[in-house]
C-alpha cells in the first residue's frame, strides 16, 4: 500500500503527455501554454503620456515661464507633434510625448484663456514628469510568459501585445466518468426505498469541468461483468482518461479491477494509505490512457478527484506546478488511524490575518452533504494521530 507522496509519483511517471494545439486567442483561457511569448516591441514602445494636460519644454518653465500659447492638440494614437519653443500641446493620456517635449503638468494644474494654458501659482515642475519611458516596462524580444503557464485574463493581454492571434496550448484530454452500482438512480427518475441517488459522476464532471477539463462525459453501469467489460472496453477507444467511482474495494461485486485487468489496463497501484479513499486503483491502458478507480463513497471519490486526478491532468498538460499552501488549524485534531488523513476545512482568519483552517468532520465517507461551504481539505500527516491548535499543515483548495 502506497503512501500518499508514493501515489502522487508513481501517477506522474506514468501518465503521458496529452500533446498541444493551436487556438485562437479568444479559445485559449484556462489553457496551458506550450511555446514562450516573446515581446513584440519595447513597452511601452514610446515614450508615453500619463496624464491629461499640457506638454512643454523644461526648459521654458525652468526659466520662469507660466503662460504657453497652445501650439496644437494631440491625442492618442497620433504621430507625435514637434513642440516649438515657449509653447505647449494640449496632451492626452496615452498619446506619444511630442517631440521637443520632456515634462506634462496635469489639466488639474492649468487654466486655459485665450488660447495659451497658465500654470497655477507655485505649482513644481520636474524634468520627465508623468512621462512612462519608453522599453521601461520591457524591451522587444524579453520574454513574458513561459510554457507551463494556466493562461488567465492579464496572460490574454500579454499575449495579445506580443501581436499573436493565436497560440499554442495543451490539448485538451477526452475524459469519461463511469459511475458504477446497481443502486444509482439518476436525478429526475423514480426512485425505490433501497436505491440511492447518483451523485458522484455529476459531482466529478463538474470538478473536472470547473478545472478547465470541458470533453467530459458521465455515464452510469450497472455491477455486471459483461456490461462492464463492453462499456469500459467503448469508453478506453474514445477516451485518454478514465475516471470511474465504485466498484474497487473489497466486495463481492466490486468486478472494476478485474474487469480493467482483462481489457489490457495494466495497474500501477491499488490502495493507498489515507483515508477517505484508501481503495484507490490507477493503471494505464493499452494506448497510454489513464485510468482511475476511484472509492465510490462520495466524500472518497471527491477527495481522490482532486487529489491525484486534477494533478495529473495539469501534469500531463504541460503545466507548471503551483506552490504549496499551508494554514494553521483552529483547533484540535485527534483520529485513530494510522493513514494519512484528508479534512475537510472551511477557511477564516484571525485579526493577525493568519489563515486558519476549521476542521470539518463528516459523519463517514459517505456525508457528502457536510462538504458543502468547505474551501477544500488540508492533509494530516501518516502516522500521526493528534494535531493542536496552530499546527500548520498543507492546505488543498477544492
Amino acid at each position: 500500500m502506497l503512501t500518499t507522496v508514493e501515489a502522487t509519483h508513481a501517477i506522474g511517471k506514468a501518465i503521458v503527455d496529452f500533446g498541444s494545439e493551436t487556438v485562437a486567442l479568444d479559445k485559449a483561457i484556462g489553457r496551458v501554454l506550450h511555446r514562450p511569448v516573446h515581446a513584440e516591441r519595447d513597452q511601452p514602445p514610446f515614450d508615453r503620456v500619463m496624464m491629461d494636460g499640457i506638454a512643454i519644454r523644461f526648459a521654458d518653465f525652468d526659466t520662469g515661464e507660466r503662460n504657453f500659447p497652445i501650439q496644437s492638440r494631440q491625442q492618442a494614437g497620433e504621430p507625435a507633434h514637434r513642440l516649438e519653443t515657449g509653447k505647449c500641446i494640449e496632451i492626452m493620456t496615452g498619446a506619444c510625448v511630442p517631440q521637443g517635449a520632456d515634462c506634462i503638468v496635469p489639466v488639474e494644474r492649468i487654466t486655459v484663456s485665450d488660447g495659451a494654458a497658465g500654470i497655477e501659482a507655485g505649482y513644481s515642475a520636474e524634468r520627465r514628469q508623468h512621462i512612462h519611458a519608453r522599453a521601461s516596462d520591457h524591451t522587444e524580444g524579453t520574454q513574458l510568459l513561459r510554457p507551463g503557464t494556466r493562461i488567465a485574463p492579464a496572460d490574454v493581454a500579454i499575449i495579445a501585445s506580443a501581436g499573436l492571434p493565436e497560440v499554442e496550448v495543451s490539448r485538451l484530454p477526452v475524459i469519461r466518468v463511469i459511475s458504477t452500482g446497481n443502486e444509482l438512480v439518476p436525478a429526475g427518475k423514480p426512485i425505490d426505498a433501497h436505491q440511492i441517488r447518483e451523485s458522484n459522476g455529476p459531482a466529478v464532471v463538474a470538478m473536472l469541468k470547473q478545472k478547465g477539463y470541458v470533453d467530459c462525459q458521465h455515464d452510469h453501469l450497472v455491477d455486471d461483468v459483461e456490461i462492464l467489460e463492453r462499456r469500459i472496453a467503448e469508453h478506453l477507444d474514445a477516451a485518454d482518461v478514465l475516471v470511474l467511482s465504485g466498484g474497487v474495494s473489497m466486495g463481492k461485486a466490486d468486478f472494476v479491477p478485474q474487469v480493467l485487468q482483462k481489457l489490457g489496463v495494466e495497474v500501477v497501484f491499488h490502495k493507498i494509505s489515507q483515508r477517505p479513499g484508501k481503495p484507490m486503483w490507477f493503471g494505464i491502458g493499452p494506448q497510454q490512457q489513464a485510468v482511475f478507480a476511484l472509492p465510490g463513497n462520495p466524500v472518497s471519490t471527491l477527495v481522490c478527484c482532486r487529489h491525484y486526478v486534477i494533478p495529473a491532468l495539469a501534469k500531463a498538460s504541460g503545466a507548471s506546478p503551483g506552490n504549496p499552501v499551508f494554514a494553521a488549524l483552529a483547533q484540535d485534531v485527534a483520529f485513530r488511524p494510522i493513514l494519512t488523513c484528508f479534512l475537510p476545512t472551511r477557511l477564516v482568519s484571525n485579526a493577525a490575518g493568519t489563515l486558519l483552517a476549521l476542521p470539518v468532520h463528516p459523519n463517514t465517507s459517505g456525508d457528502f452533504a457536510s462538504l458543502t461551504g468547505t474551501d477544500g481539505y488540508v492533509e494530516l500527516a501518516l502516522e500521526e494521530t493528534f494535531f493542536e491548535t496552530g499546527t500548520t499543515v498543507p492546505l488543498h483548495r477544492w
